[in-house]
């Protein structure tokens, strides 16, 4: 498997940029195959020494810490670029031809199955439960990526017949000039408007999943989705319809609350399934796709299915505290995450909401929460503080505005009615106020069991 990239890899001058977990184990992975190479590592934070303290025992290593990491980058063969950091706003033409990363350097150089998952919300489910369902065929299959292992510390173990689930976000996709064998485009909203400079720019980042596929590769696409009506797929993709069918050559779609794929029933949604909400329907519907064009047992998928939990910070229940129920949807950091996860709830009474302004259009959700059910609305900086002032003189709803999640969660357990639900489902990024979605998921679960 790595003989190729090795060889590839042997006489280039290679420039790892950022120091991210991907960054890291990038470091690793080219010392451990070439314990001799002269290595360079650029990125602005300047405690890099004290956070890694092999770095100083590498004499073949070179750092370019600080405000200036960015200069002299033409000069190098390869840039692996550390997917989280941004070239917003920076004239990047000199040296954008060698940027590359873990991803790229896998599809080119790598030759198994791969199965490729993004989407603005969904990828983490759907990832998770895609490999689930391979393993439980008795497939030796590997979950890479975002939510699993760096791509490249897994490398050595992968064979032939071994099928790679990857999780990908927009910003490992974004430089890659390779797609997977079958792409799954679960969504496109906006998000991440911080990393590019439009959404075009986003969403052609995430095109670029399939941009790249052979003939014998397939999509599997949200056709429902208006904002990749602008993309021209392949006849033999995969559309996914919460309606009755399209007019495309190949369709999963619902009828009479079944799913179907071409006309044959693939699951009755009476089942009893443990991941709530039609988001998540959705979420099955593209495993489903995928089970038919790789001729899976259908029986075995399904119970798969019907048994794979929720993930932690997903609509995930946390506990049942004076009758009321609390859910941490931490994740949720874009409007329409959380509108499906108060649709998927229903007996939301209070909605913790709020966190970094990226930007994104906030319309949708207001408007929704205006018509909703939804009493208490505790709001949290920043974005917070424009449904705050929007919602505030509403008759109907109770609306607070405070200034970190310990007075959310105090005001929650004072006001939320019995028999009702409290969820954290920010419609944000946690970023300026907490180090990752996870962290705040964590410290509202500590607050309510607390």
């Amino acid at each position: 498997m790595l003989k190729k990239l090795l060889q590839y890899l042997k006489d280039k001058k290679i420039l790892i940029l950022g120091v991210g977990i991907e960054g890291k184990s990038t470091y690793d992975f080219l010392r451990k195959n070439f314990p001799q190479k002269k290595l360079f590592i650029a990125d602005k934070a300047t405690n890099l020494l004290q956070k890694y303290p092999e770095f100083l025992e590498d004499i073949d290593l070179e750092i370019n810490m600080g405000e200036q990491y960015l200069n002299g980058l033409e000069e190098y063969d390869i840039i692996l670029k550390t997917p989280g950091l941004s070239f917003k706003n920076k004239d990047i033409t000199n040296f954008q031809e060698k940027v590359t990363n873990q991803l790229q350097l896998f599809l080119q150089f790598v030759d198994c199955f791969t199965i490729g998952i993004t989407g603005t919300k969904g990828k983490s489910t759907t990832s998770s439960l895609m490999y689930q369902v391979l393993k439980d065929q008795g497939r030796d299959t590997f979950l890479l990526g975002n939510i699993g292992e760096p791509i490249l510390e897994s490398i050595e173990n992968l064979k032939t017949n071994s099928i790679v689930v990857l999780e990908l976000s927009s910003h490992s996709l974004q430089y890659v000039k390779q797609s997977p064998n079958i792409a799954i485009w679960l969504n496109l909203y906006e998000e991440h408007l911080d990393h590019y400079n439009s959404f075009e720019q986003y969403a052609d980042a995430k095109y670029n999943i399939t941009k790249y596929q052979k003939q014998a590769d397939i999509l599997i696409y949200n056709y429902d989705n208006q904002n990749m009506k602008n993309y021209i797929f392949k006849p033999t993709d995969y559309a996914i319809t919460l309606k009755e069918g399209t007019d495309t050559q190949n369709c999963v779609y619902i009828q009479n609350n079944h799913i179907y794929c071409n006309k044959k029933e693939m699951m009755n949604l009476n089942t009893k399934l443990k991941l709530k909400g039609i988001h998540n329907i959705q979420n099955i519907m593209f495993v489903l796709a995928v089970c038919d064009k790789m001729n899976l047992e259908l029986d075995i998928a399904l119970k798969t299915i019907e048994t794979f939990e929720t993930l932690q910070h997903r609509m995930e229940y946390v506990d049942e505290i004076d009758s009321v129920q609390y859910y941490n949807d931490s994740i949720a950091t874009i409007p329409q995450s959380t509108i499906y996860t108060i649709k998927a709830l229903e007996k939301v009474n209070t909605l913790i909401v709020g966190g970094k302004d990226r930007g994104v259009d906030l319309q949708e959700l207001i408007q929704f929460l205006q018509n909703s059910m939804v009493e208490h609305i505790i709001c949290l900086p920043k974005t917070g503080e424009i449904i705050y002032h929007t919602l505030k003189n509403q008759v109907s709803k109770k609306v607070y505005l405070v200034e970190n999640l310990e007075q959310a969660v105090k005001i929650a357990k004072k006001v939320t009615k019995k028999n009702t639900i409290c969820v954290l489902s920010p419609a944000a990024s946690s970023y300026e106020y907490f180090k990752n979605f996870e962290e705040r998921g964590n410290l509202f679960k500590q607050l309510v069991r607390n």
